[in-house]
This record gives structure tokens, C-alpha cells and sequence, in this order.
């Protein structure tokens, strides 16, 4: 559980940036000012006393949409992209039991490059409306992300709205088509470039080779896609099951996970960024989805991985030390159409180490015939204040 929790912690800074004034910093010379804004009312009380700037404009950003599954609607949060375009979207997944916070470097720095790009929260993770708990086992979070890609695609394109969702006595209404049939080739015109750090890869290796039609490309950050499963977590009793999600919440133990993904970080904002990766377990049913998704048996797509037809790009940090270089290498191999990129002097979640040379990475992946690819300085560079 450890590994897992280390895996998807994703909530401390760059050591690589440096401490200066608290701007956005772009290398083109435009400046973006960083404010708190006024946060969602959904989001913990505690996101108030996150000082990171980057966090706290990412959470004022955080948005819930319905999403229609098949035992009820589930308002679901992501950050929606500040322009639409008309090529090939950009999803953001996350880590084991994280958030979408995980992007507040790297996804400014994508929107800033031209990218549209979502970063949206996986089901019983982040920060949905789970009130009504549904399933969060491996296929319900394959279905919620496909409905969600659905909606994400259709909102700004049908006129037609329909009453499919009643939230705490009110009529929520979103586009829908009238007949199921057709709506992937009728609507969905843009497959995404699903991106997935950690576990999140092997949310979109699963995503990808079940629903082929709406995924362009594959990016796979320090993958997790050969751990079967939750392991023996998956035949504890549920007392116990919640015992030791209790504990994995506790600041002490996201603490140290935190330090082992990163060295070096001065205590306080070690501290600060620790509850960026836990603001989520403030939610009244984050236990629940948790022990739901343990006893479920979790994520296995080792054999899936031969399947998967996508061009795909695996970024893997040099000093990981949570997931061997070894299983980049084979996962390269058995990937059939992939390259594999090494950042060097980066940890297991390079995202948040090196967002810089992420969305380098990424734009010239996505978008590899355009001056991005010859000019790689046109892709922002940022300092993050303490």
C-alpha cells in the first residue's frame, strides 16, 4: 500500500525551481499573474491553507460536470481548458489515490504551448460527488471516463439539452444525443492524447485498448502496468481494509511517502505540499471508494499491453526509485509502437519534478511537424515561490 501511496503522491514541489518573486514566469517574456481566486465550494475547507500558488490557481479552476453511468449521475471534477481548438484534445489523468492537482505545473505550460488540455479526476479519487457511491472498481472507472470524454467532447457541440440528472433537488441539464448509436462517429471527432502517470498509465493502457476509437495517442509517465492488482489487499476483511486506509490518510505516513518520492525538501514545504496530495481525503466518502477499489482487485493490464494499437511516448524519470528503469525498457519493447524518453535527474513523477521537460515531451509528441519541435524555447519555463 506504501508503494502505491509513493507512487501517486505527487504533491511535492520542483526541486529544480528556484525561490523568486510569485509570478509565471514565461520564456517568451509574457508574464501571468498568480491568484487564489475564489475556490469551488465542493473543494475541502482545507484548501485555504495551501500556500503554493500553482495549487491554489489550479483549484479555483477545479469544475464537477454530470456524468450519466449506468447506476446513477455522478458529478464529476476536472479542470476544464481555458480554449478549445480544433485538434486532438489533451486528457490528463493521475496517479494512485491523487488528483488532478497533480498538473498544476505542467498544464499551464501545455494551455500556454496550444495544447487543449483537460486534466480530469478518476472515479472515487479526486475531488467528484460521490454522495451516492457507485462502484469505483477497474470497470466503472473505464465507464465514467468514457462517458466523461463523451460529455467533455459534445458540451460546446449539441444544442439539445436534456434533464438526466437531479443534484440536492435541482435539474441539471447537459447535452446528450437523442440515440445512443453513432455517437462516438457523430461527435467525438477529436480523439484525445490520454496521458497517465504511474497508475494512471495503466488507467489509460485499460482505457485504451477497450475503446480504441477515442484515443489518438498514449503518453505514459514512470508507468505502473505490471503489478496485478491490489494483491492480497484484495482478500482483507473489510474492517481491516478500512483500518488501513484510515492510516493511509494520516499525515505522517503521506509525509514520509512524500519524502521518498523527493529528497532534499525543507520540512514546512514538505508539509504544505503532503496535504495538496491528501486534500481529496477530506471527502466524507473517500474512504468508502478507497476500500471499494482494494476488495475490487484493482488494475492488472499486463496481458492488454501487446494490444495496445496506439502510438504511444513513455517518459520515465533517471533516478525513480519507486519503479525500476528495467520495466520502462520492457514495457518499450512490448509496446509496438512506442519511443521511450529518460529525463535525466528526475524521480517517479517527473510532472511535478520537471514539468518543463514534460510538456516539451509532450508538445513535440502531439504536435511534431510545428515550430514547436524546432524552437523548443517557445515552451514556457516557470519559478515556483516557496
Amino acid at each position: 500500500m506504501l508503494t502505491l501511496l509513493s507512487a501517486g503522491a505527487g504533491g511535492s514541489p520542483p526541486p529544480a525551481f528556484h525561490l523568486i518573486e510569485p509570478n509565471l514566469k514565461w520564456s517568451n517574456s509574457r508574464r501571468l499573474r498568480i491568484w487564489a481566486g475564489e475556490f469551488p465550494d465542493f473543494l475541502p475547507k482545507q484548501v485555504e491553507k495551501i500556500k503554493d500558488p500553482y495549487a491554489r490557481k489550479l483549484a479555483s479552476r477545479i469544475d464537477r460536470i454530470p456524468v450519466n453511468l449506468s447506476k446513477g449521475c455522478v458529478m464529476s471534477s476536472c479542470v476544464k481548458p481555458k480554449e478549445q481548438t480544433d485538434a486532438n484534445p489533451v486528457v490528463l489523468l493521475h496517479g494512485f489515490d491523487s488528483s488532478c492537482l497533480e498538473w498544476r505545473y505542467t498544464l499551464p505550460m501545455l494551455e500556454e504551448a496550444g495544447l487543449e488540455t483537460w486534466a480530469v479526476d478518476i472515479l472515487g479519487w479526486g475531488f467528484s460527488d460521490l454522495g451516492r457511491l457507485p462502484l469505483c472498481d477497474v470497470a466503472s472507472k473505464r465507464d465514467h471516463l468514457y462517458q466523461c470524454n463523451i460529455i467533455l467532447s459534445v458540451q460546446d457541440q449539441v444544442h439539445s439539452y436534456t434533464p438526466l440528472c437531479i443534484v440536492q433537488n435541482a435539474m441539471v441539464l447537459y447535452p446528450v444525443m437523442q440515440h445512443k448509436e453513432g455517437l462516438w462517429s457523430t461527435y467525438i471527432k477529436r480523439p484525445m492524447v490520454l496521458v497517465g502517470p504511474s497508475l494512471g498509465s495503466a488507467v489509460a493502457i485499460d482505457f485504451s485498448v477497450k475503446y480504441p476509437e477515442a484515443v489518438h495517442r498514449l503518453v505514459l509517465i514512470d508507468a505502473s502496468v505490471y503489478t496485478e492488482g491490489t494483491g492480497n489487499l484484495a482478500t482483507l476483511p473489510k474492517a481491516v481494509a478500512y483500518a488501513g486506509v484510515y492510516l493511509l490518510k494520516s499525515l505522517p505516513l503521506r509525509l514520509y511517502a512524500t519524502s521518498l518520492v523527493f529528497n532534499g525538501l525543507p520540512l514546512s514545504t514538505c508539509i504544505d505540499w503532503t496535504n495538496i496530495g491528501r486534500l481529496h481525503c477530506s471527502l466524507p466518502w473517500w474512504e468508502d471508494a478507497l476500500v471499494n477499489f482494494m476488495i475490487s482487485g484493482g488494475y492488472n493490464v499486463i496481458s492488454q499491453i501487446e494490444h495496445v494499437k496506439q502510438n504511444t511516448l513513455i517518459i520515465w524519470g533517471e533516478d525513480d526509485q519507486i519503479i525500476d528503469y528495467k520495466l520502462a525498457v520492457r514495457l518499450h519493447c512490448e509496446l509496438p509502437n512506442a519511443i521511450l524518453r529518460q529525463i535525466p535527474k528526475c524521480g517517479h513523477i517527473p510532472h511535478v519534478e520537471k514539468p518543463d521537460a514534460v510538456s516539451r515531451l509532450i508538445v513535440d509528441f502531439v504536435r511534431p511537424d510545428q515550430a514547436q519541435r524546432a524552437n523548443p524555447e517557445s515552451v514556457p519555463t516557470i519559478s515556483v515561490p516557496a
